[in-house]
Protein backbone atom coordinates (compact mmCIF):
# COMPACT_ATOMS: atom_id res chain seq x y z
CA UNK A 1 0.00 0.00 0.00
CA UNK A 2 1.23 3.49 -0.91
CA UNK A 3 0.79 6.59 1.18
CA UNK A 4 1.98 10.10 0.46
CA UNK A 5 3.03 12.72 2.97
CA UNK A 6 4.90 16.02 3.01
CA UNK A 7 8.66 15.68 2.96
CA UNK A 8 10.37 16.07 6.33
CA UNK A 9 14.05 16.61 7.07
CA UNK A 10 14.65 12.92 7.95
CA UNK A 11 13.47 12.11 4.38
CA UNK A 12 16.16 14.20 2.62
CA UNK A 13 18.65 11.36 2.09
CA UNK A 14 15.96 9.02 0.75
CA UNK A 15 14.60 11.73 -1.59
CA UNK A 16 18.13 12.38 -2.83
CA UNK A 17 18.58 8.67 -3.56
CA UNK A 18 15.20 8.39 -5.30
CA UNK A 19 16.09 11.25 -7.65
CA UNK A 20 19.60 9.93 -8.34
CA UNK A 21 18.32 6.44 -9.17
CA UNK A 22 15.25 7.56 -11.12
CA UNK A 23 17.25 9.84 -13.41
CA UNK A 24 20.56 7.90 -13.37
CA UNK A 25 22.41 11.10 -12.53
CA UNK A 26 22.79 13.61 -9.71
CA UNK A 27 21.36 16.73 -11.43
CA UNK A 28 17.77 16.39 -10.19
CA UNK A 29 18.88 15.50 -6.66
CA UNK A 30 21.07 18.61 -6.59
CA UNK A 31 18.22 20.72 -7.95
CA UNK A 32 15.90 19.45 -5.20
CA UNK A 33 18.50 20.21 -2.53
CA UNK A 34 18.97 23.75 -3.86
CA UNK A 35 15.24 24.45 -4.12
CA UNK A 36 14.64 22.98 -0.66
CA UNK A 37 17.04 25.59 0.77
CA UNK A 38 15.92 28.53 -1.35
CA UNK A 39 12.15 28.11 -1.82
CA UNK A 40 10.33 27.74 1.51
CA UNK A 41 6.96 27.78 -0.31
CA UNK A 42 7.77 24.57 -2.21
CA UNK A 43 5.42 21.61 -2.05
CA UNK A 44 7.52 18.49 -1.57
CA UNK A 45 5.78 15.14 -1.19
CA UNK A 46 7.17 11.66 -0.60
CA UNK A 47 5.49 8.38 -1.54
CA UNK A 48 6.02 5.49 0.87
CA UNK A 49 5.66 1.76 0.25
CA UNK A 50 5.55 0.08 3.65
CA UNK A 51 8.63 1.61 5.34
CA UNK A 52 10.49 2.58 2.15
CA UNK A 53 10.42 5.98 0.46
CA UNK A 54 9.79 5.12 -3.21
CA UNK A 55 8.79 8.37 -4.91
CA UNK A 56 9.02 12.15 -4.74
CA UNK A 57 7.41 15.18 -6.34
CA UNK A 58 8.40 18.82 -6.01
CA UNK A 59 6.30 21.83 -6.99
CA UNK A 60 7.71 25.35 -6.73
CA UNK A 61 6.25 28.76 -7.51
CA UNK A 62 6.86 30.13 -11.00
CA UNK A 63 6.27 33.67 -12.18
CA UNK A 64 4.37 34.85 -15.20
CA UNK A 65 5.42 37.79 -17.37
CA UNK A 66 3.44 39.84 -17.68
CA UNK A 67 1.83 39.02 -14.34
CA UNK A 68 -1.80 37.95 -14.52
CA UNK A 69 -4.00 39.34 -11.73
CA UNK A 70 -5.27 36.53 -9.52
CA UNK A 71 -3.25 33.83 -11.27
CA UNK A 72 -0.66 31.90 -9.28
CA UNK A 73 1.33 29.09 -10.84
CA UNK A 74 3.55 26.27 -9.65
CA UNK A 75 6.07 24.31 -11.66
CA UNK A 76 6.14 20.53 -11.28
CA UNK A 77 9.76 19.35 -11.34
CA UNK A 78 11.05 16.87 -10.67
CA UNK A 79 8.82 13.81 -10.35
CA UNK A 80 10.80 10.69 -9.47
CA UNK A 81 10.01 7.07 -8.61
CA UNK A 82 12.53 4.36 -7.79
CA UNK A 83 13.17 2.29 -10.92
CA UNK A 84 12.03 -0.91 -9.13
CA UNK A 85 8.66 0.72 -8.35
CA UNK A 86 7.98 2.44 -11.68
CA UNK A 87 4.93 1.55 -13.78
CA UNK A 88 2.89 0.78 -10.69
CA UNK A 89 0.91 4.05 -10.51
CA UNK A 90 3.08 5.74 -7.88
CA UNK A 91 3.98 8.66 -10.14
CA UNK A 92 0.31 9.21 -10.90
CA UNK A 93 -0.57 9.17 -7.22
CA UNK A 94 2.16 11.73 -6.57
CA UNK A 95 0.85 13.98 -9.36
CA UNK A 96 -2.72 13.79 -8.02
CA UNK A 97 -1.50 14.55 -4.48
CA UNK A 98 0.64 17.41 -5.80
CA UNK A 99 -2.27 18.94 -7.71
CA UNK A 100 -4.48 18.62 -4.61
CA UNK A 101 -1.83 20.32 -2.46
CA UNK A 102 -1.56 23.13 -5.03
CA UNK A 103 -5.34 23.65 -4.93
CA UNK A 104 -5.23 23.83 -1.13
CA UNK A 105 -2.41 26.39 -1.27
CA UNK A 106 -4.36 28.52 -3.74
CA UNK A 107 -2.49 27.90 -6.98
CA UNK A 108 -4.61 28.35 -10.09
CA UNK A 109 -2.39 26.40 -12.47
CA UNK A 110 0.47 23.92 -12.54
CA UNK A 111 3.12 23.92 -15.26
CA UNK A 112 5.21 20.90 -16.30
CA UNK A 113 7.89 20.17 -18.84
CA UNK A 114 7.27 16.48 -19.32
CA UNK A 115 6.31 13.60 -21.53
CA UNK A 116 3.39 14.68 -23.75
CA UNK A 117 1.86 11.19 -23.70
CA UNK A 118 1.90 10.89 -19.88
CA UNK A 119 0.71 14.15 -18.35
CA UNK A 120 -2.55 14.72 -20.31
CA UNK A 121 -4.25 11.94 -18.31
CA UNK A 122 -3.97 14.28 -15.30
CA UNK A 123 -5.53 17.25 -17.08
CA UNK A 124 -2.41 18.80 -18.62
CA UNK A 125 -2.65 20.43 -22.05
CA UNK A 126 -0.01 22.12 -24.20
CA UNK A 127 0.63 25.50 -22.56
CA UNK A 128 0.96 27.27 -25.91
CA UNK A 129 -2.72 26.57 -26.60
CA UNK A 130 -3.44 28.86 -23.64
CA UNK A 131 -0.86 31.51 -24.47
CA UNK A 132 1.85 30.40 -22.00
CA UNK A 133 5.43 29.80 -23.11
CA UNK A 134 8.55 28.63 -21.34
CA UNK A 135 11.46 30.98 -20.77
CA UNK A 136 13.75 28.17 -21.99
CA UNK A 137 13.85 26.64 -25.45
CA UNK A 138 11.69 23.52 -25.13
CA UNK A 139 9.58 21.30 -27.36
CA UNK A 140 6.15 22.99 -27.36
CA UNK A 141 4.25 19.71 -26.95
CA UNK A 142 6.25 18.90 -23.79
CA UNK A 143 5.51 22.22 -22.05
CA UNK A 144 2.07 21.80 -20.51
CA UNK A 145 -0.27 23.26 -17.93
CA UNK A 146 -3.12 22.03 -15.79
CA UNK A 147 -5.69 24.62 -14.81
CA UNK A 148 -6.84 24.12 -11.22
CA UNK A 149 -9.52 26.80 -11.19
CA UNK A 150 -12.20 27.90 -13.58
CA UNK A 151 -9.98 30.77 -14.73
CA UNK A 152 -8.89 30.22 -18.28
CA UNK A 153 -5.94 31.49 -20.22
CA UNK A 154 -6.22 32.67 -23.78
CA UNK A 155 -3.66 35.39 -23.88
CA UNK A 156 -1.38 36.60 -26.66
CA UNK A 157 1.87 35.61 -24.90
CA UNK A 158 2.81 35.04 -21.28
CA UNK A 159 6.27 33.76 -20.39
CA UNK A 160 6.69 31.30 -17.51
CA UNK A 161 9.83 31.99 -15.46
CA UNK A 162 11.29 29.40 -13.11
CA UNK A 163 13.45 29.82 -10.03
CA UNK A 164 17.05 30.68 -11.05
CA UNK A 165 18.18 27.19 -9.93
CA UNK A 166 16.60 25.84 -13.12
CA UNK A 167 18.82 27.96 -15.39
CA UNK A 168 21.28 25.74 -17.23
CA UNK A 169 19.70 22.66 -15.66
CA UNK A 170 20.32 19.28 -17.18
Amino acid sequence: MIWIQPEQSPDYAAVDQINRLAFSRADEAQLVATLRRQVPAAISLVAWWETEAVGHILLTPVSLEPPLPGVTAAGLAPLAVLPSKQRQGIGGQLIEAGLAACRIQGYSTVIVLGHPAYYPRFGFVPAATKGLYCEFVVRPEAFMLCELTSQTFDLPRVVVRYHPAFAGFG
